[in-house]
């Protein structure tokens, strides 16, 4: 995948995880800054999705761990363990809220 590949499919990301978290209805802010979108919750915790173009990978940085996920056979899946993006995302947000929240893979 080239760089403009890459960022094309990670802004579609970015815009997904907007839009879930506009429709959930949950106490969030989400601010995109450039590579980087900051969810902050009022209960004071921070979950950081990072795109990294250089190893065109997206990196999730929660209170759980840091988790980094390359685009593998349509999905964006963590070399470390095999897990998918969304889902990885979907439990971070769900702790950090305080309830459930599910992104569709």
């Amino acid at each position: 995948m080239n760089e403009s590949e890459f960022l094309n499919l990670s802004d579609e990301v970015f815009e997904r995880i907007e839009t879930a978290l506009d429709e959930a209805g949950l106490d969030v802010d989400c601010l995109t800054n450039g590579n980087v979108m900051e969810l902050e919750f009022d209960s004071g915790a921070k979950i950081v999705v990072n795109r990294h173009t250089s190893n065109q990978e997206l990196w999730i940085a929660a209170r759980s761990g840091g988790y980094h996920f390359a685009w593998r056979d349509g999905a964006w899946i963590a070399a470390r363990d095999g897990a998918e993006f969304f889902a990885t995302l979907s439990r971070a947000v769900s702790e950090a809220a305080g309830e459930a929240f599910t992104i569709a893979a």
